[in-house]
């Protein structure tokens, strides 16, 4: 990903494979039956732990826009767009 700190990629990365283990233990839980509260459980936790990967890519790279105009334009940043990209994670 552009301008994001490797060490946030590499952690991003970790996330969204534990996530995607937690996405197959949910398909697994519809399969076995469990219960609907217990599924809706994991489903929401799961949704948290998406948009937490998310926002520490999104934080990253606005802070590499701050440190360097030059690459800020280069990748059209725009205020706006930013602020959408917020709020369509929460």
């Amino acid at each position: 990903m552009n301008g994001a700190d490797e060490p946030v990629v590499a952690a991003a990365r970790r996330r969204l494979r534990r996530i995607q283990g937690q996405l197959n233990g949910i398909l697994t839980m519809i399969e076995e039956g469990r219960s609907c509260e217990e599924v809706i459980q994991q489903i929401a936790a799961a949704g948290k732990a998406l948009d937490r990967v998310g926002v520490s890519l999104l934080v990253s790279q606005l802070q590499h826009c701050l440190e360097d105009d030059d690459y800020a334009r280069e990748q059209n940043y725009d205020p706006v767009k930013v602020e959408r990209l917020f709020l369509s994670l929460t």
